[in-house]
């Protein structure tokens, strides 16, 4: 069940980052990202309370806290940079890099990937430089995707950390880190969250499908190694690259054409490993 949870976690993530982006293009991204934590918290809360755990520990909190830190940071740059950057290179330049540093990470923890997936750790460089370097992102979108990465690295990393015991509840603990961790800005601004009701309400919604891939993602996390769950998750780029070619009409430069190819095999080596 365990690669089946992963992937089924990369479809929600790749449906949540497509309608996401679309989101930030017309509603401001301060405002996607903060009502989109509260969906996912409602979401993570009442799945945790339908679903009771055996024994919640302070420490299972704590780390589903730190995940939350970095997916509040990770939504913050990635709808940002999806506000103005081309979507079939925002997305991929912060899942590739962001495998990169989890299956590290996983290393460094205990994980030992073969020979097969380190090879698709060393391929992710080359990727990422033809990703980067197309010239197709006038809006500068690659900068966010970068920093998203980061993001995207802690909430796999530190959500993976947390026992099984603890139920979901170390998902519900992240989504109340995230809140926390954007209240600051939206509080700053607080106009941009006076979205209409139906732009409100999709990011809403958007949050809760964000919820509900990272609760995948957990179960799967318990079923395999760190660096498989992570990577399978990870392949969600495939589907707003594709969305965003076939429906936004994004146009890919050769080099970035092969860029994405190299992530996509780079991922694939890194699933074998």
């Amino acid at each position: 069940m365990g690669p089946l949870l992963a992937l089924t976690s990369a479809v929600c993530y790749g449906i949540v980052d497509f309608t996401g982006g679309l989101l930030s293009r017309r509603a401001h991204f301060a405002a996607v990202t903060f009502l989109g934590q509260v969906g996912g918290l409602l979401l993570a809360t009442t799945a945790a309370l339908l679903l009771p755990a055996d024994s919640v520990r302070p420490v299972d909190l704590l780390w589903g806290a730190l995940s939350g830190v970095g997916s509040g940071a990770a939504m913050h740059f990635l709808n940002r940079g999806l506000s103005h950057g081309a979507m079939s290179v925002v997305v991929p330049v912060s899942a590739v890099t962001g495998v990169g540093l989890s299956v590290v990470c996983g290393v460094l923890l205990g994980d030992r990937p073969s020979a097969v997936a380190w090879l698709g750790i060393v391929l992710t460089v080359p990727a990422l430089w033809m990703v980067c370097d197309g010239g197709t992102d006038g809006g500068g979108g690659v900068p966010d995707g970068l920093l998203a990465s980061a993001g995207v690295a802690l909430q796999y990393i530190a959500l993976a950390q947390a026992g099984a015991a603890g139920g979901l509840w170390p998902v519900a603990a992240g989504r109340v880190a995230a809140v926390l961790v954007l209240l600051p800005s939206a509080a700053r601004h607080p106009r941009r969250l006076r979205l209409p009701p139906v732009p409100a309400l999709q990011a809403v919604l958007v949050g809760a499908g964000a919820a509900l891939a990272l609760i995948l993602y957990l179960l799967a996390a318990q079923r395999q190694l760190l660096a498989v769950a992570v990577v399978l998750a990870s392949l969600y780029p495939a589907l707003p690259v594709i969305l965003g070619v076939a429906l936004l009409h994004e146009r890919l430069s050769p080099k970035q054409t092969v860029g994405l190819l190299g992530a996509g095999i780079a991922t694939v080596l890194l699933s074998l490993g």
